[in-house]
């Protein structure tokens, strides 16, 4: 790390302007805070993404102001995720009585709406810039060094630098935050879109034996489809990405054949994703989003994380500057908030990426969930976020979808 120069000093310095950088900084600037949120894209444009906005994430718009700014784009609203696992299918609502849809945005809108939200709190934005650098003193991140597109090099000063740089983070990398609950890239996943392609529902999954493959509606008519194998075929496959992204699809020839009438409207996009969680702060820094917790994106998670994220950050943060607690104690408990939210969901999601087949139990679990609403919402709802995954999947609670099936007293819960 280098040696910080002059430079107009600011509460926070904010690495990153998409889901989970715009978000902080908008909540830090509405609490009157001096914020700089850089990003070295520009806006609207394109990213990698899951596209899915789960209901606590809508949730999360709505309690700042931006959900109806989201509906208003033309953005189909989902309220009915379908799977289908061969044998079995199931449809239900992925959300909550307050929290009852999701949508799955193209993020060139999304990020522009999050960019705006943010300058409008007051947040001072610099897009098209690069950060070549984080500097510190004494051990403590104190700014950044950069470059705007014209070349001129700026230094910038803050009481706090916040990563929310992505998977490949400067700011994570540049302080060594600890990696721990790490595991492997589980799935090669990839997607598109399409035009023309008819739909069961705005929301469908398919698991079959080493292929899975989802179907979305977003903006402008277009479909989005996504699907992969497990990585152990990714050197093999890479090579040639289209023919294996559409031989997929003959897994399931119903879906096959809606896919040949359609037409795509877009490149195959995609990457494999290794699974981590970092230390999010530290001395003069912190991390929001994929740079600090970071998943395959079988379910859809990252931009809910993004947004709980920007929320206990900023309140962490909030709280130091007001002196009401210490840094370290302030963002010891973000930390643990945030590991305590997503372990489960963390272990689902990778157990899932692994595209085995359903152990005898969950299949079990499956074919009793069948004509049972009560329980098919609920499975809706793990594979959103609504709830935790420990949760549908207690023992209690399985038996008592199991119970139920087999005409027993059990009765399935929901949450």
């Amino acid at each position: 790390m280098g040696s910080a120069g002059e430079g107009r000093a600011y509460d926070a310095i904010i690495v990153g302007a998409r889901c989970a950088g715009s978000p902080t900084a908008m909540l830090l600037a509405r609490k009157g805070y001096r914020v700089l949120l850089l990003d070295r894209a520009t806006f609207p444009s394109d990213t990698l993404s899951t596209h899915v906005v789960q209901p606590l994430a809508v949730a999360a718009l709505r309690r700042w102001g931006l959900s109806e700014r989201l509906a208003a784009t033309g953005c189909p609203p989902i309220d009915t995720y379908f799977f289908d696992f061969g044998p079995v299918t199931i449809a239900g609502a992925p959300g909550s009585e307050d929290a009852p849809v999701a949508y799955c945005p193209r993020r060139f809108v999304l990020d522009k709406l999050l960019v705006d939200a943010a300058v409008e709190a007051g947040a001072e934005v610099r897009e098209d810039f690069t950060v070549d650098e984080v500097l510190a003193e004494d051990g403590r991140v104190v700014g950044i060094a950069g470059h705007s597109k014209q070349g001129k090099a700026i230094t910038e000063r803050a009481k706090v630098v916040i990563g929310a740089d992505g998977r490949n983070s400067l700011v994570a990398d540049t302080v060594a935050a600890g990696k721990y609950n790490e595991r492997p890239p589980l799935l090669a996943p990839y997607y598109s879109y399409w035009s023309g392609l008819p739909m069961r529902g705005r929301f469908e999954t398919y698991v079959r034996p080493n292929r899975g493959f989802a179907a979305a509606q977003t903006h402008d008519g277009l479909t989005m489809v996504v699907g992969g194998w497990p990585y152990s075929e990714f050197a093999a496959n890479k090579h040639d990405l289209e023919r294996h992204y559409l031989e997929m699809f003959e897994a399931v020839p119903e879906f096959a054949e809606r896919m040949r009438g359609a037409k795509r409207e877009g490149r195959l996009a995609g990457a494999p994703t290794p699974n981590f969680f970092r230390k999010p702060f530290g001395a003069g820094w912190a991390l929001v989003g994929d740079a600090g917790y970071l998943k395959d994106p079988i379910t859809a998670q990252g931009i809910g994380d993004a947004f709980r994220d920007a929320e206990g950050c900023s309140l962490a943060l909030d709280e130091t500057f007001t002196g009401v607690r210490p840094f370290d104690e302030a963002m010891g408990d973000y930390q643990r908030a945030r590991d305590e939210d997503t372990l489960a969901m963390y272990d689902f999601t990778c157990q899932l990426a692994t595209l085995a087949p359903p152990p005898p139990e969950m299949q079990q679990l499956l074919g009793a969930m069948r004509g049972n609403q009560k329980a098919m919402d609920g499975f809706a709802q793990m594979n959103a976020g609504t709830i935790s995954p420990a949760r549908f999947l207690s023992p209690e609670n399985v038996g008592a979808i199991v119970g139920a099936s087999a005409g027993g007293p059990g009765s399935a819960t929901a949450a």
